[in-house]
């Protein structure tokens, strides 16, 4: 289901882009297992492992998923162009822009943004 990539930071599991939809709580917990089994604090998820109703917020779907994260204390990234899905809602431009300021839950474009984002935070925590 998941690897411990080589290009992925220390502490970070990267799930390939092939694999199940990540879509509901119940496959969130796989992850957030995953993740804790081989002590990541972060897990790197490929925009595409998610259904677009995870973009939809009104479906919810991205809430209880971030939420299950956020309870077991497990970062997650959605790693990729999530573009075609903020420009169609102003509401997820705002909770991606508002997500990003944390520590929870990040959107990078790709890894060598969410490296250095993780490197900023680290540097701060020091």
């Amino acid at each position: 289901m998941s690897e411990h990539s080589p290009t992925a930071p220390s502490g970070v599991l990267r799930l390939p882009a092939e694999g199940p939809a990540i879509g509901d709580e119940s496959a969130a917990m796989d992850v957030i297992g995953d993740a804790l089994g081989r002590d990541a604090a972060w897990v790197l998820v490929p925009a595409e492992r998610f259904p677009d109703e995870f973009f939809t917020l009104s479906t919810r779907i991205a809430g209880g998923i971030v939420q299950k994260f956020a309870t077991y204390r497990v970062g997650l990234a959605v790693l990729g162009d999530i573009s075609r899905h903020t420009l169609a809602s102003g509401a997820l431009r705002d909770f991606v822009r508002e997500s990003n300021r944390g520590g929870q839950l990040w959107f990078p474009a790709d890894l060598a943004e969410f490296e250095t984002r993780l490197a900023a935070r680290s540097g701060a925590l020091r």
